[in-house]
């Protein structure tokens, strides 16, 4: 039997889940965790596949007190909606076995707010949507992650230089792991790449021994009603 680690990039995957899903669904932590253990399930082959761990990266929510540009109210992230589905959702998958919780910082001196709709912000930089209709929701404080793509590359580097696994599945859509990627092959490890059907650079498939995703397809749209 080859043994398999799957490795996810935590922030990726509920983002691609978010549009995949819709929001109420990425909203509840037990069914994200649930998707998230058949997502990863899916890419086994039964016959010839045991997991040897899934390894899920992410950083803990930031908890301290900010104020909103908007209102100039005070915000407790910690309560925020955001931070409340992190702890939940974290719970929910270190219950499982073989699955590994592997945590980077957020970068809190750098955080800022932003607009949480990326057409929407497009539509204020380029003056289609006035400033002055933004409301309290629009927002969004964001800060960066720091020390979670160098887990994702040490641990390849780790499962393939022990010689832990025989094929490692990485379940992202950042380009930073092509190093890695390079050794765990060189060593005679297979590597695998799931994007979760967002598009990448076309030369990333030299790099990896093939590309597959196992996030269902959506539903084809409904067609409209006829013009009366």
């Amino acid at each position: 039997m080859r043994k398999v680690a799957i490795l996810v990039d935590g922030n990726f995957y509920l983002r691609r889940h978010h549009s995949h899903f819709g929001a109420k669904r990425a909203s509840n932590p037990r069914k994200v965790a649930r998707d998230l253990w058949i997502h990863c399930m899916k890419h086994l082959d039964r016959d010839k596949d045991q997991i040897y761990r899934i390894l899920f990266y992410d950083c803990p929510p930031v908890t301290k007190r900010v104020h909103h540009p908007l209102t100039n109210n005070a915000v407790v992230l910690e309560k925020t909606a955001t931070a409340i589905f992190r702890k939940a959702f974290f719970k929910e998958i270190v219950r499982w076995g073989n699955v590994a919780l592997r945590l980077g910082h957020l970068d809190e001196d750098n955080a800022r707010w932003h607009i949480r709709d990326p057409k929407l912000h497009k539509q204020v930089i380029t003056g289609r949507q006035p400033a002055a209709n933004l409301t309290e929701d629009d927002y969004v404080y964001l800060a960066p992650q720091k020390g979670v793509d160098m887990r994702i590359g040490l641990d390849i580097a780790s499962l393939t230089l022990k010689k832990l696994v025989d094929k490692i599945i990485l379940i992202s859509g950042d380009s930073d792991f092509v190093p890695a990627a390079k050794l765990a092959r060189r060593e005679g490890v297979q590597f695998y790449l799931d994007p979760m059907r967002n598009p990448i650079r076309p030369d990333l498939s030299e790099h990896i021994d093939g590309l597959k995703t196992t996030l269902p397809p959506l539903p084809p749209a409904l067609p409209k009603p006829p013009q009366v």
